[in-house]
């Protein structure tokens, strides 16, 4: 029962891939529905998706797909056009798989609906190609399936059946192997089959009707007239390589073949996630090892420490490269999204993206997918221009949405960029004052005038759609990324477009950090926000007041106490240091009492009695088991700051 439910899971998670697949397939086919390479892919993916959907017990999913399936089939045999209406119907069925795919049973009238909308795009788009006459081709086709093809789940009556659909077909089984019945095993399969085939159909779709077996199987195909049996993907142990007949290139994508070294392996998330907790828990467990051998004479106690330190770290480097992701299986999606608000909103939009292949936290992955929704559908709905507005403007109909990432340092930079008209600040200054955030003629900078737009219930939209204006959305975003310790950046020039940069750490679960005393207590600044370290004048800090400056490199870099901002009631150490940090659009100083050196950090979440104070992204454990605080240094140095200019008002 066990082995089933996981062959189940297994197939959830293929089939999940084949409808991604199915998705982006239609999605390139909207925009070239001439490919015949597109469409031949959209039809195997569907043909996969049914025949495992029915071997699994998936039988409403089979059975709704084989429609979809036998549309795409009269589009690659000619028949019928991919038109944009046909292209949506189908997407719009795909998502309809993917509630049958989840178990449920779905809405029936949906399904018929889709069905019925089907029937009709297929029969309009049927006016526009007709089917060239085709002679029909008799083919002979010998096979027989391993003998363990029935406890796999393989229904030979199925595949009789499925090639009856090809043609015109004669049946002969072949029982000679049967063995006597004190010798036969109930669930081993003895019967092979000859099939006299008369089809117009080619040979690869007699390929596709033996799909998840044809690795496994011996498998001959005969066109009439030819010499010799043709051998088709016979994995036979008594063919030599060299002369077995190769496999087409689309079949290698879809068949299931055994594993071979350097094929990849499937993991469940939770169990790297509990992986990742081990490995915290380790890394813990060395620095109080190392805590110890430090402080002891014993050198063979100083050398396993050593050994084990190196381990850990090499483990913490390949546990950290496993929960990696490329961003570009986040932006995909976005495909789709574009897509359908395009044909929502009237307008001409075409997406690019850029930098797919940077690498990202597959948690971070999952926690931006729905700011970025927010993010695109606002640029979509307020900034781009109607067609006939972009054209009055000078700009070309289509309006253009780039989603772009970059590692920078310790992080990804994501930028969601249009070409739409921009944002008007008159609105934003009018719905502010409206709301009471600011008061009437209010002098702000251009930063600080757009970061109103995440405020909670802010929206600057005239008419509420289906797509904003509810003011629900931007503020969210804003707490997401925070939440992500990341910061957000807004650009915008009036007639020429937007540009929103989300600034995230590359993990969420372990960091360098360096390890800082400020009075007694001890902080974790993160490492890829240092840029480096000094010590501060005594007579500098003597003068310093209020907006405190250094002079580095003949350029003034700010600093904060960071005593007075914990408020420690210390006396400062005679010989401070300063940690220059990089917030992304400044440098800032960071006056510390004691820079102790560089710790790996394991990220643990803050409790809910401090999860509100900003200045602070999490905790970790140190070697003696004492809790120190990890600095988040954008909310750190916009809280300082804010104090220092409260306190020069107050002076």
């Amino acid at each position: 029962m066990t082995g089933n439910t996981e062959a189940i899971e297994t197939f959830r998670v293929e089939a999940a891939e084949l409808l991604e697949r199915i998705e982006q397939g239609l999605l390139d086919l909207s925009r070239k529905p001439g490919d015949r390479a597109l469409v031949d892919e959209v039809f195997r993916s569907l043909h996969t998706l049914k025949g495992s959907g029915a071997m699994f017990g998936f039988d409403a999913l089979a059975s709704f797909t084989h429609h979809c399936e036998t549309a795409f089939d009269k589009v690659r045999k000619g028949e019928v056009v991919a038109t944009p209406n046909l292209v949506s119907v189908v997407l719009a069925a795909q998502d309809h798989m993917r509630t049958l795919l989840g178990g449920g049973a779905g809405d029936d009238a949906v399904g018929k609906d889709l069905l019925g909308r089907l029937e009709r795009e297929v029969a309009i788009a049927s006016g526009s190609a007709g089917p060239e006459p085709a002679d029909k081709t008799e083919w002979t086709i010998l096979f027989t399936l391993p003998p363990n093809a029935l406890v796999n789940g393989c229904n030979p009556l199925a595949l009789l059946a499925e090639m009856r659909e090809l043609g015109d077909c004669t049946v002969i089984a072949d029982v000679s192997d049967v063995p006597p019945l004190d010798a036969l095993v109930a669930n081993e399969c003895y019967v092979s089959w000859r099939v006299t085939l008369h089809s117009d159909r080619p040979r690869t779709e007699i390929e596709d009707v033996f799909m998840f077996i044809i690795d496994d199987m011996k498998l001959e195909i005969q066109q009439a007239g030819s010499k010799a049996i043709e051998p088709a993907a016979s994995t036979a142990v008594d063919v030599p390589a060299e002369v077995s007949s190769p496999v087409p290139a689309s079949r290698q994508a879809e068949s299931r073949s055994l594993p071979k070294g350097g094929e990849s392996v499937r993991v469940p998330a939770e169990r790297l996630d509990e992986l990742m907790d081990r490995v915290g828990e380790l890394v813990i467990a060395q620095s109080r090892l190392s805590q110890i051998a430090a402080a002891s004479p014993d050198l063979n106690l100083r050398a396993v420490s050593e050994d084990i330190e190196r381990l850990s770290n090499e483990l913490r480097n390949t546990m950290m490269v496993l929960r990696m992701v490329p961003v570009g299986t986040l932006f995909s999606r976005f495909r789709r999204l574009v897509h359908d608000l395009a044909r929502d909103t009237g307008k001409s939009i075409e997406l690019t993206t850029e930098g797919e292949a940077t690498e990202v936290d597959k948690t971070v992955i999952e926690r931006l997918a729905d700011p970025l929704v927010h993010l695109v559908r606002n640029s979509i709905d307020h900034g781009l221009e109607t067609p006939d507005q972009r054209k009055t403007a000078g700009k070309p109909e289509t309006g253009q949405v780039r989603l772009a990432a970059q590692h920078a340092g310790g992080e990804v930079v994501i930028t969601i960029t249009d070409d739409g008209r921009g944002i008007d600040r008159g609105r934003v200054r009018a719905k502010a004052e409206a709301q009471g955030l600011i008061v009437p003629n209010a002098q702000l900078s251009d930063q600080e005038l757009l970061q109103l737009i995440f405020q909670p219930g802010f929206s600057t939209a005239q008419t509420i759609t289906n797509l904003s204006g509810r003011g629900v959305g931007m503020d969210v975003v804003k707490r997401t990324v925070e939440a992500l310790r990341g910061s957000i950046d807004l650009t915008s020039k009036p007639g020429v477009g937007s540009e929103v940069s989300l600034r995230i750490p590359l993990t969420l679960a372990i960091i360098d950090g360096l390890l800082v005393r400020v009075g007694k207590g001890r902080y974790v600044i993160p490492l890829s926000a240092v840029e480096e370290c000094l010590e501060l004048p005594v007579e500098q800090d003597m003068r310093s007041r209020g907006r405190s400056f250094i002079s580095l490199r003949d350029s003034l870099v700010p600093f904060l106490r960071l005593r007075e901002l914990f408020q420690t009631g210390t006396e400062p150490d005679r010989y401070q240091k300063v940690v220059v940090v990089s917030t992304g659009s400044e440098r800032v100083g960071l006056v510390v009492d004691q820079i102790i050196g560089d710790h790996q950090t394991v990220i643990k979440a803050m409790s809910k009695l401090h999860e509100d104070v900003a200045m602070f992204s999490g905790a970790t454990i140190l070697g003696d088991g004492a809790v120190a605080l990890i600095l988040d240094i954008p909310h750190l140095v916009e809280t300082g700051q804010n104090q220092e200019a409260q306190l020069r008002k107050a002076g």
